[in-house]
C-alpha cells in the first residue's frame, strides 16, 4: 500500500493574511539589522555577495519556508498549501542595494520603506535578504523582508537566527543534499481534502456528544472575545484613518536592564514599561495635532504568538492578542504604568484563542471582517514586542550591532509599533502611513521622554540625573533625537 504523504496546508490564521492581499495591503514583515561589515566589504567598498550566499546557503533547511511555495489547488481540492519550489537559487533571494554616500539613518530607513514596497514573485519563495552598504565606519545595514505567512514575530525571529551564528569565525560547513518534492497530484490532494474534512466533523460531532466540555472551552474563550466584540469602541482619533501605500519609519533605541529594573521596582512587566512609553508618545502625538488628550484612553491590540519558535521550526502563525487600555490622558509616567500593569495582569489570565480561529475561521466570516476593516473601531494601534537572543550573533562572520523590527500599518491603523530586545538592548520601530502620520517623530519622541521620565525616579541617582541613558551604538549619522532611551 503506498504511503500516504502528510501535505502542510495554510492555518485558519495564515487564510486570514493571505486575505489582506485581496485588498492591497502589504503584509510582508522583517527586521533591519545594523552589521559591523568590515569583514563583508572589498577594497572598493562592495558587498563580498558570493561569500555571504555560500555561507548562507547550508542553513536553508533550517527554513523549510525559504525554499517553499504558496500552491493554491482549485475549488474542491481544499486551502492553499506548502509545496517545495521545483528550483531553488539563492541568489535570487539574497541582494544588495548600495545606499548614495555619505549614507545615514533617514537615507537607511527611506531605502527599507521603498523595498518593503515591491511585491513579491508568487513563483518564488516570499522572502529577500538586502545588504545595504554605503554607510560610514563600514556599516551595513540589513534588512531581512517576508511575507507574514510565512511566519508570526516569534518564528521570524527564529528565522532570521536561523541564518546566524554565535560567533564571528563560525565554520561554513556544506550544504545538505535537497531534492524537491513532487506538487501533489489531484488525487492526493483530494484524498487529503477529505480526510481533513472528516477530522473537523469527528471533531464537531465530538464537540455535540460533550456539551459540558464544549461549553467549558467556549466559557474561558469567551472574556479575549468579549475584549473584541463587547467592550467600548475605542474612542475616535487622528489615528484611525484609511491607510496609503506608502510607508514611514522611525526608531528608538534603548537599553533592557533599565527597563527591568523600572518593571521590577513598580510590580511590573518589560512589557507594561513599554505600553506606558507607547502611551507617552501618543499623549505627545495627538496633543501636537490638536487633539483633546484629557481624559483619553486609546485601545492597544497587543500581539501575543501561541508558540516557541527555534531555529529548524521556524515556520508558521499561531498568533493571538489582548486589548490594552491605555490611558493617554494620565500625565504621570508613573501612573500610568500602575494602570496598565494592572490591566494587563487581569487579562493575560485569559483564554486567547488564536486568530483566525473560532468565529473567524469560516472564510464568509473573514471576508465580511476584511470588508469591514478600514471602517474598525476596535483598536487605535497595533503593539508587538517580541523577545530575541541576549547574545551577540554574526552574519557571515560580521557582528550584528542593532536589530529593530519591521511591521506594516493596513486597515486604518495609521500606526503600529513593534519592540525586539537583543544584545541587552530593547529598539523600538514605529510605522506609520505616509499621508496619516507624517509626524510619527513626534510620537518617538514622546516614547523616548516616558521612557526618561519612568526611569529617572530609579535611576537617576545612580546615573549621575541622565536616567541611565547611554549613547547609541556608533550609526550612520544617527541624529541627535535618536539617542538610547533608558528602555
Amino acid at each position: 500500500m503506498a504511503e500516504i504523504r502528510l501535505l502542510e496546508r495554510v492555518t485558519a490564521s495564515d487564510l486570514f493574511l493571505l486575505l489582506w492581499d485581496d485588498y492591497g495591503w502589504s503584509t510582508d514583515i522583517g527586521g533591519l539589522a545594523i552589521l559591523d561589515g568590515t569583514s563583508l566589504l572589498d577594497e572598493d567598498g562592495g558587498v563580498r555577495l558570493d561569500a555571504v550566499r555560500r555561507h548562507l546557503e547550508p542553513r536553508m533547511h533550517l527554513v523549510p519556508r525559504f525554499r517553499q511555495l504558496l500552491y493554491r489547488p482549485r475549488l474542491g481540492l481544499g486551502w492553499p498549501l506548502w509545496i517545495d519550489a521545483p528550483s531553488f537559487d539563492l541568489a535570487e533571494h539574497i541582494h544588495v542595494h548600495a545606499l548614495a554616500a555619505p549614507g545615514d539613518q533617514d537615507q537607511l530607513l527611506r531605502t527599507c520603506q521603498q523595498l518593503a514596497r515591491r511585491p513579491f514573485d508568487p513563483a518564488r519563495p516570499r522572502w529577500e535578504l538586502w545588504l545595504l552598504p554605503g554607510l560610514p565606519d563600514h556599516r551595513v545595514g540589513a534588512f531581512l523582508k517576508l511575507h507574514h505567512v510565512l511566519a508570526d514575530g516569534p518564528a521570524a525571529m527564529a528565522a532570521f537566527g536561523a541564518l546566524l551564528d554565535r560567533t564571528a569565525d563560525a565554520p561554513v560547513e556544506g550544504a545538505p543534499p535537497w531534492t524537491p518534492a513532487p506538487t501533489p497530484s489531484t488525487g492526493e490532494l483530494l484524498r487529503d481534502n477529505l480526510r481533513r474534512r472528516r477530522r473537523e466533523l469527528g471533531l464537531g460531532w465530538s464537540g455535540l456528544v460533550h456539551p459540558t466540555r464544549t461549553l467549558r472551552l467556549a466559557r474561558r474563550a469567551l472574556p479575549a472575545w468579549r475584549e473584541v466584540l463587547t467592550e467600548k469602541p475605542a474612542p475616535r482619533t487622528s489615528l484611525n484613518r484609511p491607510v496609503g501605500p506608502e510607508r514611514r519609519l522611525t526608531i528608538v533605541r534603548g537599553r533592557l536592564d533599565p527597563v527591568k529594573h523600572v518593571a521590577h521596582v513598580h510590580h511590573a512587566t518589560v512589557n507594561d514599561v513599554v505600553l506606558t512609553a507607547v502611551a507617552g508618545g501618543l499623549r505627545q502625538l495627538l496633543a501636537s495635532r490638536g487633539e483633546d488628550v484629557q481624559g483619553l484612553v486609546q485601545r492597544a491590540m497587543v500581539t501575543i504568538s501561541h508558540h516557541e519558535a527555534r531555529p529548524g521550526e521556524a515556520q508558521g502563525n499561531t498568533p493571538g492578542w489582548m486589548m490594552v487600555p491605555l490611558p493617554v490622558g494620565e500625565p504621570d509616567p508613573l501612573r500610568r504604568l500602575t494602570l496598565i500593569a494592572a490591566e494587563t495582569s487581569a487579562r493575560k489570565h485569559r483564554a486567547r484563542p488564536e486568530a483566525g480561529s473560532g468565529i473567524f475561521r469560516f472564510v464568509v466570516g473573514q471576508r465580511i471582517w476584511y470588508r469591514l476593516f478600514p471602517r474598525q473601531r476596535s483598536v487605535n494601534l497595533v503593539v508587538s514586542n517580541v523577545p530575541g537572543p541576549p547574545m551577540r550573533l554574526y552574519l557571515a562572520g560580521a557582528p550584528l550591532l542593532e536589530v529593530f523590527p519591521l511591521l506594516p500599518p493596513m486597515g486604518n491603523l495609521t500606526l503600529v509599533v513593534a519592540a525586539l530586545s537583543y544584545a541587552g538592548q530593547l529598539n523600538l520601530t514605529a510605522a506609520a502611513d505616509q499621508d496619516s502620520c507624517p509626524d510619527v517623530e513626534v510620537f518617538a519622541r514622546g516614547v523616548r521622554s516616558a521612557l526618561d521620565d519612568l526611569a529617572q525616579p530609579v535611576l537617576g541617582s545612580e546615573t549621575g540625573g541622565r536616567a541611565g541613558a547611554t549613547e547609541p551604538v556608533p550609526t550612520p549619522n544617527a541624529p541627535a533625537t535618536s539617542r538610547r532611551s533608558p528602555r
